[in-house]
């Protein structure tokens, strides 16, 4: 596996790229922008490490070149700065998951790992799929066995997240600050009401059911065992 680190602190980009190869991971450092852009849109690398504040072109631009260039590799953000629209912003331009600086080396080891097991499958297509249900991510159209299923924008991104984060169990919080940006509120069902609506454009009329309610915890899509 070859990882590409776009890093313009040097202490934390040598940090990054020592104690990846420690643990068995081919790294090439970038210590700015442009130079990050040429190697990720030149080299075959299976995920990007890609801060946010860089001299020359920042990590948005960045990560919007890399996916006009066709590079579907997973992104993983660094960002300073822990605020919603940031996060939002990144996921919006195509990044995989983000992490706050300061950070544990531990738990950047892990999400690298866990980005590189879901990228593995998925690197070279836009297709996200599970059971008979499809999520063209360029077309923007969703299928399921075989019938196309109409989606507001929201919608879209809802099923998008799930896909994406198949198998696990997200939080109403965390669907509300990355679906709609906003801190999530107790006493708004905004939440429930679009899942519902989603589960009734997916789910009713087919087999089986995909969206499952986590009582207490949130919500997963997991197909059949």
């Amino acid at each position: 596996m070859k990882i590409l680190i776009i890093e313009d602190e040097p202490k934390t980009g040598d940090y990054l790229k020592q104690g990846l190869s420690e643990a068995g991971l081919l790294a090439d450092l970038a210590r700015n922008g442009w130079d990050g852009l040429e190697l990720a849109c030149n080299a075959d690398y299976d995920l990007l490490i890609l801060d946010v504040m860089l001299p020359g072109l920042d990590g948005w631009q960045v990560l919007e070149g890399v996916r006009r260039a066709g590079k579907r590799m997973p992104v993983l953000f660094l960002t300073a700065r822990d605020q919603v629209a940031d996060r939002v912003k990144g996921l919006e331009l195509g990044a995989d998951d983000y992490l706050v600086k300061p950070f544990a080396f531990v738990e950047l080891l892990a999400r690298v790992r866990s980005l590189l097991r879901r990228g593995k499958s998925s690197l070279e297509s836009t297709l996200l799929k599970v059971a008979d249900l499809e999520l063209d991510l360029l077309s923007r159209r969703a299928l399921r066995a075989g019938q196309r299923i109409d989606l507001t924008a929201k919608e879209f991104a809802l099923l998008e997240l799930l896909l994406r984060r198949q198998g696990e169990v997200l939080p109403r919080a965390l669907i509300a600050s990355q679906v709609w940006d906003m801190n999530f509120d107790s006493d708004t069902n905004v939440v429930e009401v679009a899942v519902r609506r989603l589960r009734a454009k997916v789910d009713d009329g087919f087999q089986p059911k995909l969206i499952q309610t986590v009582r207490g915890m949130g919500y997963r899509l997991e197909g059949p065992a």
